[in-house]
């Protein structure tokens, strides 16, 4: 089992009705919240932690991770209200504008956290969660009891500098994050915010520096390149005809996750101690084909087995 923990909101997507107003519709989505539903639906099991709301917004969140198969009884819930994010599109890339003061899974602290279930082999955490406090501070102690109950730890920063209101102090809890992960997947964007203009080889060795045993760099239509002490593979991106990108870093994720459990080798000392190359390519290349399919579709929809390209 893989315990994913972090937030889940709803994209407000941008549609048109049929005045031909502007208009927003409501899905259930969140960077950590998409990833569980994508791992599920590759056919691991999977747990979800968070502050869920108890509002219709946290209802229809519950709904759609029962409806995926995504257990959800770890969850923290209580009557805040539900965080939204409204999507704009531009060529098909995503931005956001997040309302998430006051929120059920931004006010989250360590009081509320679960203890990790004896079946987790592995923890995934990521996007706005580890940005904004209190909640970013309590994931930090999850993954620190992650660590030490030796879970395989991955996380994907998923950097938002508009969300970070004091960069010191988030830096400080990332390095504190990243010497407790074993796994970092960043863009080329977060790899540069986060240490500078270099080559993407030398960005990525003094990431693996701070603590992860592997690092994965996306690198959008490029594909994505993962170093590690063996040195790195790269894995091209499948060419298909992109609807919008919302959801594709995400379902990347839970593809690497999912082929790494495939092959036995969701196991700490097997990924420290240096994994083999076929078995990460293996899982490079499903959570490739998994984002493929979901930039062809709108919104984070990632596909079952069935449909990979």
């Amino acid at each position: 089992m893989i315990l994913c923990a972090g937030e889940a909101l709803i994209d407000m997507l941008p549609r048109q009705t049929e005045a031909h107003e502007a208009a927003f519709a409501p899905y259930p989505g969140g960077s950590v919240f998409n990833t569980a539903i994508a791992l599920s639906r590759l056919g691991t099991q999977t747990e979800f932690f968070s502050g869920l709301s108890t509002d219709l917004f946290g209802e229809r969140l519950d709904g759609v991770l029962m409806a995926n198969g995504v257990g959800s009884a770890l969850a923290h819930r209580n009557d805040r209200p539900t965080t939204l994010a409204f999507v704009t599109l531009t060529d098909g890339q995503a931005s956001y504008a997040f309302y998430d003061e006051n929120t059920a899974g931004r006010m989250l602290t360590e009081a509320d956290l679960p203890t990790i279930p004896d079946a987790a082999k592995a923890c995934f955490f990521g996007g706005i969660s580890l940005a904004v406090e209190p909640c970013a501070e309590a994931y930090a102690a999850l993954i620190q009891q992650a660590h030490t109950q030796n879970r395989v730890v991955m996380i994907d920063p998923n950097i938002r500098p508009g969300f970070i209101a004091d960069e010191a102090r988030f830096r400080a809890r990332l390095d504190q994050i990243l010497a407790h992960s074993d796994i970092i997947k960043a863009s080329d964007e977060d790899l540069r915010w986060l240490l500078g203009d270099h080559s993407l080889p030398v960005l990525a060795e003094r990431l693996r520096a701070k603590g992860p045993a592997i690092v994965l760099i996306t690198q959008g239509s490029d594909g994505v390149t993962a170093f590690h002490a063996g040195g790195d593979i790269h894995v091209d991106a499948n060419k298909v005809q992109v609807v919008d990108t919302v959801g594709a870093g995400d379902t990347f994720n839970a593809g690497v996750l999912a082929g790494l459990d495939d092959a036995g080798a969701l196991d700490k000392d097997k990924i420290v101690n240096g994994l083999d190359e076929d078995t990460l390519r293996s899982a490079l290349t499903l959570g490739v084909r998994a984002s493929a399919v979901t930039v062809t579709r709108a919104g984070a929809n990632p596909p079952r087995r069935d449909e990979l390209l």
